[in-house]
This record gives C-alpha cells, structure tokens and sequence, in this order.
C-alpha cells in the first residue's frame, strides 16, 4: 500500500511540514521556502521568499511577486535542486529518517490532485516526482545501489542543448 504524504506519521515528506532546514547557509522554515527562494534570481526576492511567513506566502511570492526573477534554466535545474534540498532535511532531521526507515519498501506518493510532476495528479497518473525523490533517498539510507535507478536523464536535468528520453 503507498505512503502517502498526507498521513501523520509521514508529512514530514511534504514540502510545507514545520521542518526548518539549513540550505546553501541559510535557514528556512520550510523546504517549500528553500525550493522557491532557489529559482528566484533576485537577492532581495530569495531573501522575502526565505521571510515568509507561510510556505504557501513563498509559494506566491516566487510565483507572482518575483515571477520575472525565475532561473531561466530552472526547468533544467529543479529536480537537482529539490534534491539537494530533501537531503538537507533528511541530514538534519531524524524524524525524516525514522519515516523513510518506516515505509519500508512502498511506494511514497505524493497524493497531491493538482500536481502532475511533483505528484500523482488527480487520476494517478502524474510523475510523482517528489516521491521518487525521497524513495531514493531512502534506498541510499538502506545501502541500495541508486545508480541503476531511472530518475535521471530527464531533459530538465541535461546540460542545454543535450536531448535524451525521459526513460
């Protein structure tokens, strides 16, 4: 049966859980606030998106606010960077580790109806992005060979001007 992030015992997966994380020397509520300061390209809007007071508000703020300000090669970049995010959090939460250790060998899914890349959409049939991210994680925690795994390539993570499948 799938973990779902909106279960008790594993929001911490969710990018909104009250999981403040140290990213690239900063601190962040949230991951959520970390991943929208990390596509603006204004210092001043990374800082307002760092201070918000909601992940939803930093949300908003990257997406409105601060829209002209986005990563030109963000698409590519994304991926990548939420990675490196989820692994500040893993490192320096342990709930975060006790919930990958707990969900054993199921999928995680990121049950969101509206997000088709970072989740399953609302007929399941999204990338689930975000839960492949973390199931990832939690195979490097149990010493799985993660090389062999098809998260990569996808164009969105190829150097520009390089095409590959998306696998």
């Amino acid at each position: 049966m799938p973990i779902n992030f909106y279960t008790p015992e594993f929001y911490v997966f969710n990018n909104f859980s009250a999981h403040a994380i140290d990213f690239r020397g900063k601190l962040y509520p949230t991951s959520e606030h970390a991943y929208q300061a990390a596509k603006c390209t204004d210092p001043r809007g990374r800082e307002e998106i760092r201070s918000a007071r909601s992940p939803i508000q930093a949300k908003k703020l990257a997406n409105e606010t601060y829209w002209a300000a986005k990563d030109p090669d963000w698409e590519r970049k994304k991926v990548i960077v939420l990675e490196e995010i989820l692994r500040a959090k893993l490192a320096q939460h342990p709930e975060a580790q006790e919930a990958l250790k707990e969900s054993g060998h199921e999928d995680i899914v990121e049950d969101s109806p509206t997000d088709y890349f970072w989740g399953e959409g609302a007929d399941g049939s999204g990338q689930n992005m975000l839960g492949k991210l973390w199931m990832k994680l939690r195979d490097e925690l149990k010493g799985i060979d993660v090389a062999q795994q098809s998260l990569a390539p996808h164009p969105w993570e190829m150097p520009s001007g390089v095409r590959g499948s998306r696998g």
